[in-house]
Formats: structure tokens, sequence, C-alpha cells
């Protein structure tokens, strides 16, 4: 069980630049960190929940076989493969590489509110981190919802999403497209406008895509980014995504106004 621990987080540190800027940002000792990359330990129960937190799996996850959790998250086991589709993506995209704006000062954390798609009624939190990385701008968008309502929610009661993507900006409006790396099942685009007070705080626009539920209908749904800033707390952040009714107090009456949410009576709310 060791030895797929410390596999399945070589994996996970691939995606980072390097293994003393994944200790660095959880504050792990390196060589301890190094034991359990090389199987010879595993972390304890608070340090394994820190990991997980950090990276957005769960515990379960991050004990299975390498083979099935490289195909969990969607990790490509061809690197020729990979090099020839990226070769062709970055030819197609080559022309909005060369117009985008320089969208440095939107890189950060953010919580991105929409009306949920797939549980109409609800509103969805995301957290959504934006970077750049070699003159692109990227993210990652990290969603889950509860399987049931059960206020005793275990990690396999949680379905999660990992969304991967990349962001232009062209004159007006912020472009972001996306894909689900965890099923490789589902495509989504964001458009937002920009912010151009001095003071970043919140983003509107439109988020178009595809039901998760059995009809699988096209969706299209008003979305807030609300910024958080350039480094935040993750764990703290990641425990706050999740559904949440519209009347929830935790949702900001801004945001319920934003997202176009109007109450009705006895209490219940409609998206209008």
């Amino acid at each position: 069980m060791s030895e797929a621990l410390g596999d399945n987080l070589k994996l996970l540190c691939s995606h980072y630049r390097s293994i003393a800027e994944v200790c660095r940002k959880l504050a792990i000792n390196r060589a301890q960190f190094n034991k359990y990359l090389g199987g010879q330990s595993r972390p304890t129960p608070y340090n394994l929940k820190r990991i997980c937190d950090f990276f957005g799996v769960e515990d379960y996850e991050l004990l299975l076989p390498a083979e099935q959790f490289a195909r969990l998250i969607g990790a490509r086991t061809s690197g020729h493969t990979a090099s020839k589709r990226g070769d062709a993506l970055l030819k197609l995209l080559s022309p909005l590489r060369e117009q985008t704006g320089d969208l440095r000062r939107y890189c950060g954390y953010y919580f991105e509110y929409s009306n949920c798609m797939s549980v109409p009624g609800y509103v969805l939190l995301s957290l959504v981190h934006l970077w750049e990385e070699d003159g692109d701008f990227l993210f990652e968008r990290q969603e889950r919802q509860e399987r049931s309502a059960s206020a005793d929610v275990q990690a396999e009661d949680w379905v999660r999403c990992r969304y991967l993507g990349a962001a232009f900006q062209l004159q007006d409006r912020l472009f972001l497209m996306d894909y689900e790396s965890l099923t490789l099942n589902e495509m989504s685009q964001t458009i937002l406008i920009p912010s151009y007070k001095s003071r970043l705080t919140r983003l509107n626009g439109l988020k178009t895509g595809v039901s998760s539920g059995d009809r699988r209908n096209p969706a299209c749904t008003r979305v807030v980014w609300e910024y958080l800033g350039p480094e935040i707390n993750r764990i703290s952040a990641y425990r706050q995504v999740r559904l949440y009714r519209p009347d929830d107090p935790r949702i900001d009456e801004d945001v319920r106004q934003r997202l176009n949410v109007a109450p009705l009576k006895d209490g219940l709310f409609e998206i209008e």
C-alpha cells in the first residue's frame, strides 16, 4: 500500500515545478516527504489529510493501485501521442495566443458560484486556480457534490470533478475553455467580463456545458468569480466546495443577485 501511495504522490507532484515547491506549500519536511515518495513511510492521518486537501484528492483515491489512480486523474500514458496532440492543439490555438491580452492581474484563486446544471435550484461553489505558465494562462476548477443529503458525509459519498483548461482575453471578454480530467467525458466554456477596477473583487459571466444528470441536457448558467488572492489556505477553501441552497447564509446576497436567484413564496427560490 505504501508503494502505491509513493507512486501516486510522484504523479501528483509531476504537475508542479518541483517537489521542493510541493513541500514548501504543504509545510512538510522534504526528507520526510521523500520517505512518502519512496514508500518507506506512510503519512500520519493529519499529514495525509493535508496532502489530500492540497492535491484535491480523497484519501482512499490516493491509496488506489498506481494504474487505476492514473486513469482516475486522466493522466496521459503515451508521451508520443500526447506530444502529437499537443502540437496540433498549439497550432489551432496559436492565433488566440498571439492576440490574447495579459491576464497576469487575474492570476490567483477564486470561488466560482453558479446555478448548478445537474441539480436545479441549488448554487454550486467551485474552487478555481488561474496561473501563468510559459506565457500561457492555465486554470484548474474543482467541484464536488454529495451523493446524499446525509449530514455525516464520508469520502466515498462525494462526486468529485476536476477541470483543466486555458484562458484568453480577447478585447473586452475573458474566454475560458476546459475539460473534465477525471472522466474525460465533458467540456465547458466560460465567458467573463473583465474588471477595470484597481482592486479585483468579482467577475460576472456565463458558463455553458452539459448537465451531469441522466438526461445530459445542454445548459447555460450565470456565473460569478470571487477573487480570493494569489495564495490561499487551500485546505480551508476546498472544504467549502459543495452545493448550497440559495437561501444559505454562506451565499452572499450580492452573489445571489448576480446569479439572478429570485425568492418565491414559502421560502423557495427560482432562477430568473
